[in-house]
């Protein structure tokens, strides 16, 4: 038998010295590609992080979910330093290796803050901002956070994680899902680059993903925030203190939700994005 494709390989484009596995889906010819930015989880991928949102939005628009380096299938050299700046630099080269001038912005936790950094650094590249339970501004390190980044391979951690840190309702996450996930992160490489990021003491990355509150509040480009009231991972109070500051921002709050609103409210949430991004 001819194994299955992993859907979470879809094509590979370099980008300076890093070569990025990407998904390249969907049409919207005439419209602003979306770009989705995943988060930081172990054995994340775009695949794993967006496919949800992905089966809904690929329909009307063209989307783009890169794998950022040291997550999923990205290759990168055997010497690579990781930092909010190597990571943007990838983002610039994958958007201009596609020749795509502007897109609208979709980040997820860790993603957030690299969406931040796109619209701080290249104003031009970006349409509208999408941030979702966002890393980016100060905030006191969480239990969840430490515990999302301090992930030691087995089995049984995955589960703990995916069911008591990022999921608000636990019956969400299935044997199989839990598998899966621990088996991504300890492919061959994945693990020695996840601890290489996030080392301890982590209130050091945290403040490392912050933006300068000048640069936050310059943004111009209008904003939708997205949060789970329950999030045990990143604190609604950074949504809040992102609303303060970015002038033409509005926040919607989803109760019952923890991290994971794109999977725990999927459709309610694929529905805020179009409404928001079809505003004329």
């Amino acid at each position: 038998m001819t194994p299955k494709p992993n859907p979470e390989v879809g094509a590979f484009i370099a980008t300076g010295a890093v070569e990025t596995n990407h998904h390249d889906l969907g049409t919207g010819d005439d419209g602003v590609p979306l770009l989705l930015l995943h988060g930081s989880g172990p054995g994340v991928s775009a695949w794993a992080n967006w496919r949800l949102v992905i089966e809904r939005l690929a329909p009307q628009r063209r989307i783009l979910a890169p794998d950022l380096a040291g997550f999923g299938f990205t290759r990168v050299p055997e010497v690579f330093t990781y930092s909010r700046q190597a990571w943007l630099e990838q983002i610039v080269a994958y958007l201009d290796a596609l020749d795509v001038p502007q897109v609208d912005v979709v980040g997820n936790s860790f993603g957030g803050s690299m969406a931040l950094a796109l619209a701080i650094s290249h104003p031009q590249r970006v349409r509208r901002l999408v941030l979702m339970g966002s890393v980016g501004v100060p905030f006191d390190l969480t239990d969840g956070l430490d515990a999302v980044w301090g992930y030691e391979p087995s089995e049984q951690a995955m589960g703990t994680l995916m069911r008591e840190t990022f999921a608000y309702d636990a019956s969400l996450v299935t044997d199989e899902l839990v598998r899966m996930r621990y088996e991504a992160s300890i492919r061959p490489g994945a693990q020695e680059a996840f601890s290489a990021m996030f080392p301890a003491p982590r209130q050091r990355w945290v403040d490392a993903m912050a933006h300068p509150e000048a640069d936050i509040r310059a943004i111009g480009h209008r904003t939708l925030l997205v949060h789970g009231r329950d999030d045990r991972v990143i604190p609604l109070s950074t949504s809040l203190t992102l609303l303060n500051w970015i002038d033409e921002a509005r926040l919607h709050v989803f109760g019952r939700c923890g991290h994971w609103t794109q999977i725990e409210y999927t459709a309610p949430f694929c529905a805020l994005i179009e409404g928001f991004l079809d505003e004329s």
